[in-house]
């Protein structure tokens, strides 16, 4: 990546394969898919919210501030179902998109200074935050892509019993 620090490039390339994977895993996915709690399992819906929203409250504590109200309620309601494939992708890209802005200006110098993490304020450093919103976001991108891939294979019903019980899908 030009004019990249290549200390702080992978967080970038894992933004771009996540990207990327996510369009090829969830294209033609229905709403019910989304949202499906195969086994009892987290839905797609919730990892791509999470994956978003952790983006957005690490890059927060990466820049050395808090979080705000509007960032507690959002992880709240992480779980809530409702938005559309469309809308939560959408979402992953915006907080992708911001991070990496804020991470393109990161000034290597700056690397080995202090941060925080969470309301217990878990000693790190600005390297370790950048390493940690990657692999997080890596995290989430793989159980995002299998619970993509369960919900497509199950067509949004619990495995083995023809029926979509209340239970298993959010969406009802």
């Amino acid at each position: 990546m030009p004019q990249v620090d290549a200390l702080v490039a992978p967080a970038l390339y894992g933004f771009q394969q996540a990207r990327e994977d996510l369009a090829r895993h969830t294209a033609g996915l229905t709403a019910g898919q989304v949202w499906a709690r195969t086994h009892g399992l987290a839905p797609l819906g919730f990892h791509l919210r999470h994956m978003a929203g952790s983006v957005d409250r690490l890059t927060t504590y990466l820049e050395g501030r808090d979080l705000d109200a509007a960032q507690m309620e959002a992880l709240a309601a992480e779980m809530e179902p409702g938005a559309s494939l469309d809308e939560l992708l959408a979402a992953v890209d915006r907080a992708l998109r911001r991070a990496a802005e804020i991470i393109r200006a990161i000034d290597p110098a700056t690397l080995a200074e202090p941060r925080w993490v969470g309301r217990k304020r878990l000693p790190t450093t600005v390297m370790g935050l950048l390493v940690h919103i990657a692999e997080h976001t890596q995290r989430h991108l793989g159980q995002a892509i299998g619970a993509a891939q369960l919900a497509q294979a199950c067509g949004g019903k619990e495995p083995g019993t023809g029926a979509s019980p209340p239970s298993m899908l959010l969406s009802e």
